[in-house]
């Protein structure tokens, strides 16, 4: 990830005119929508109410959080300088656990929510995270709350992603990946390294779609996406972006894939099935991840501090700033 510049803008100016939060917002959603940030000079993870932008909570954690998975269960909070993972309620926020021991865990995925008739009610069992320094691949069972296996991947473990049915991870080796590992979590108490990928070029992030039959993978040096088939690893096409490093996730609709560029003040939604750009915005410089909520995207700045929402069309519904240095987001419904 890019290096943290301090802003100095004063916490609170908005930056954008906030559109009041509406009924209609709330019924869509079944609840209120609430993107969650990692404020790391802050020590915090801070709750945004979407779309009108107010903090709803400011919740106290370990050093230098910079990253955050959650679903509607549970919240993953990811410090790597205090070598700390942090659970939390989903909706009371509350820290239920604080996982210690790493050397530097960096990024979290979690295991896709699975529903079984059978076996009521659906939540998501594991968390999967990765240890930089140590290679190390952890995975967290969320119901026990400890780390219950771990599994060499190779020095630099960094970005991950998961497919949706919840059997496989794609691994890059380092923010500057040469080398992608391909995990098998059948079952998760006993990884396995199934295989090692090279991209043919630098790599950055990782990205399944949302029908498990492609993987984008983002660079570290070239300012395109390029996408895979996830079983033969064939290179299907590209997608021209903005400036490395880029990220990439998918809205609920069928042409819902964005693609943000943070030194580029970019994002752009393209067709997932094509790769054809249909819409390109400006966004606040630094905004290099991103979360969906349903077809719309929330994505903060490293480097302004901010929050943006952008609806299907990349219309920026409000932008407002909340902590010198926003990293990670996560979105979920209260």
């Amino acid at each position: 990830m890019a290096r943290m510049v301090r802003a100095a803008l004063p916490i609170g100016i908005i930056l954008a005119l906030a559109v009041p939060a509406s009924t209609a917002v709330a019924r869509r959603y079944g609840g209120n929508p609430v993107a969650l940030v990692t404020a790391e000079t802050e020590n915090q993870l801070i709750a945004v109410s979407l779309p009108d932008g107010k903090v709803l909570r400011r919740v106290a954690v370990p050093e230098d959080p910079q990253n955050v998975v959650a679903n509607q269960k549970v919240v993953v909070v990811i410090s790597p300088r205090a070598g700390a993972v942090t659970l939390l309620g989903a909706r009371s926020l509350r820290v239920t656990k604080v996982l210690r021991g790493f050397a530097s865990p960096h990024l979290a995925v979690l295991a896709p929510t699975v529903c079984r008739r059978q076996r009521p009610p659906c939540r998501s069992r594991w968390a999967y995270v990765t240890d930089d320094p140590r290679g190390q691949l952890d995975v967290i069972s969320l119901q026990q709350k400890r780390v219950v296996a771990r599994l060499a991947v190779g020095f630099g473990a960094h970005h991950l992603t998961v497919s949706p049915d919840g059997r496989r991870l794609w691994i890059a080796l380092g923010e500057h990946a040469r080398e992608l590992v391909i995990v098998d979590v059948s079952r998760p108490e006993h990884p396995r390294v199934v295989s090692r990928f090279e991209p043919g070029f630098v790599a950055h992030d990782v990205a399944f779609s949302p029908n498990g039959k492609r993987v984008w993978v983002t660079s570290s040096e070239i300012s395109s996406v390029t996408v895979f088939d996830s079983r033969s690893r064939r290179r299907l096409f590209s997608v021209a972006a903005g400036p490395a490093p880029q990220h990439v996730a998918f809205g609920d609709g069928p042409r819902n894939a964005y693609v943000t560029s943070g030194y580029g003040r970019r994002i752009e939604s393209v067709d997932p099935g094509s790769g054809r750009i249909l819409r390109v915005r400006r966004i606040p410089y630094g905004s290099f991840n991103l979360a969906p909520m349903g077809s719309f995207v929330v994505t903060p700045s490293l480097i302004r501090g901010t929050v943006t929402q952008l609806d299907p069309k990349l219309r920026i519904r409000q932008t407002v700033k909340v902590a010198p240095a926003t990293r990670g987001v996560a979105t979920v419904v209260w």
